[in-house]
């Protein structure tokens, strides 16, 4: 088994070992980075592998996986005018995050913790659960109140105990961080943990190896916590860097207009957040973050791609989720976010793909 790569903080270079508990950098308290780069597998020397994000076996941080169940390798299917979906609703727990949680739980198992705990407005919590429950690891997720009575019941199913805290995702993410400060405890943080956007990234492979070793002109990406758009902009940069591809995409982060911190910073021209963004009702509940802990992060990687902020509003959500059910595909009403902001021509000529997230039995059919 291969060591395990150190942490470091992106703001000031503290270094954290990898197998140590700690979850964030001890001096600033922000999320870290791994201390990895990886060189990609030829496309040709991909036919034959395992059919799961296994596959991209050189880009991991993790290899010889004991918990997968088969996440990855899901569908691209073409939608209208150059732009296609990726169906990432179709992982083992109905979500993207399974592409994530799959090292976390992963990484856990070799560090051998008492307890596992996770926060989350419902998706990473069903998937963090779920493959803790593979992994034999005991696990409590926080979540926020009023999270999708689906997504508690998913969660509860894989045997994880369930903390429901009243407030909003920040006063949510505050309980589980002080949980985590308990002894012997094992911080599955989609956003503060590194081994998450490496998983995330394998998204991005998928797209390149199922487009002939190239990539669109522009991938779409919805935005919260920024996971998703972090990994593929890793996974651009390894592929970039090895020479598979010649240019990079645009990179398009779309939010709700209704909770949108990091496209009032981008439009702003601000390298950070700017002001307090209150937190607001939305069907978008999974990007709904006001504080994302890697902001600067994800200002930057959209910016260093040429992309752009776009926002959508409640109408442009439903309509998005009947339109998407009218083509057989339904999808919760925050992985619509992505097409509803490019259904109409946004992206004009340039090819694109947006990711269907989530399935819709998690949360219904928005309000009409």
């Amino acid at each position: 088994m291969t060591p395990l790569p150190d942490c470091f903080c992106p703001v000031d270079g503290t270094r954290v070992p990898t197998g140590s508990l700690a979850w964030c950098c001890p001096v600033c308290r922000g999320p870290l980075d791994l201390d990895f780069a990886p060189t990609p597998a030829s496309l040709k020397s991909l036919a034959g592998r395992v059919n799961s994000l296994w596959r991209y076996a050189e880009c991991l941080p993790l290899s010889s996986p004991s918990v997968s169940l088969g996440e990855g390798r899901t569908p691209l299917v073409p939608l209208k005018d150059g732009v296609s979906a990726k169906l990432d609703f179709l992982m083992p727990t109905l979500s993207f995050k399974d592409r994530g949680a799959v090292l976390l739980a992963e990484l856990a198992l070799r560090l051998r913790p008492g307890r596992v705990v996770a926060d989350s407005s419902g998706n990473a919590g069903t998937a963090v659960a779920a493959y803790c429950a593979r992994a034999q690891l005991p696990c409590t997720v926080y979540v926020p109140d009023g999270t999708s009575a689906k997504k508690l019941e998913q969660i509860g199913a894989h045997g994880a105990r369930l903390e429901v805290v009243p407030g909003d995702r920040e006063a949510t993410a505050r309980a589980a961080r002080e949980a985590a400060g308990e002894e012997g405890t094992f911080y599955a943080s989609h956003v503060f943990n590194p081994y998450f956007l490496h998983g995330t990234k394998t998204y991005v492979h998928e797209l390149w190896e199922d487009l002939g070793g190239r990539l669109p002109d522009v991938i779409v990406v919805p935005v919260g916590n920024g996971t998703l758009l972090l990994g593929a902009s890793l996974a651009i940069a390894e592929l970039h860097a090895a020479g598979m591809i010649d240019r990079r995409p645009a990179l398009y982060a779309v939010q709700s207009a209704a909770v949108a911190p990091l496209a009032h910073a981008w439009h702003e021209g601000a390298d950070d957040l700017v002001g307090v963004t209150p937190a607001a009702p939305t069907f978008a509940e999974g990007i709904a973050i006001p504080r994302p802990p890697r902001a600067r992060q994800i200002l930057r990687a959209v910016r260093d791609s040429g992309g752009t902020f776009l926002t959508v509003t409640e109408d442009q959500l439903r309509h998005a989720q009947r339109d998407l059910a009218s083509q057989g595909l339904y999808v919760e009403s925050t992985g619509v976010a992505c097409w509803a902001a490019v259904r109409e021509g946004a992206l004009g000529a340039r090819t694109g793909v947006v990711p269907l997230c989530g399935a819709g039995l998690k949360t219904g059919l928005a309000d009409s």
